[in-house]
């Protein structure tokens, strides 16, 4: 089955985010937009959910500090305790530095990784090009035909009308999730 959709190329951010908000307006399906550099509160206008990687890195940050607490006090307490000058064999302040370092480690790496997974990316994917320019120096907004009202031509007027250069029709293979 076969999707068809209508791609606005825009020149600068204001065109796209003022044909974002029309198409939001007019309840037409917005499937991607595509820009060279991040917009400031198009996330918003298109109802994006906040982001749920602040919550991997706490939780991969807090994994790895723990990880390596429990590793420092095993090792210098109960695996091999070595009395060095009567100070105790699990000095805490001793192993907040080394603690820190492995939790950014740790919190850095998973949040990569887990980013790398949520966008499907992986070494050697290839791109798929969906116009020359996009994400060079001109923006573009995917919308799709979501039920039998969709007017293709009033759609195409008010992508012109906001500021579109270019409008261009795809017919792309539905992927399945």
């Amino acid at each position: 089955m076969s999707q068809f959709q209508l791609m606005g190329i825009f020149d600068d951010e204001d065109g796209v985010k003022s044909a974002v908000r029309a198409a939001k307006e007019q309840g037409l399906r917005i499937v991607e937009v595509y820009t060279p550099y991040a917009i400031h509160g198009l996330e918003r206008l298109l109802g994006l959910k906040r982001s749920r990687l602040s919550i991997v890195c706490l939780i991969a940050g807090a994994l790895g500090a723990g990880l390596k607490l429990w590793f420092e006090i095993w090792a210098s307490a109960i695996d091999w305790p070595i009395n060095v000058g009567g100070k105790p064999w699990n000095s805490l302040p001793a192993f907040v530095p080394i603690t820190f370092e492995v939790m950014v480690l740790f919190a850095g790496l998973f949040t990569v990784l887990a980013l790398f997974m949520v966008t499907r990316l992986y070494p050697g994917k290839q791109a798929a090009i969906i116009h020359p320019q996009v994400t060079n120096d001109r923006f573009a907004v995917l919308i799709e035909e979501s039920d039998a009202s969709f007017d293709v031509d009033r759609v195409r007027e008010m992508l012109k009308q906001h500021g579109a250069v270019e409008v261009t029709e795809r017919l792309t293979a539905e992927v399945p999730a």
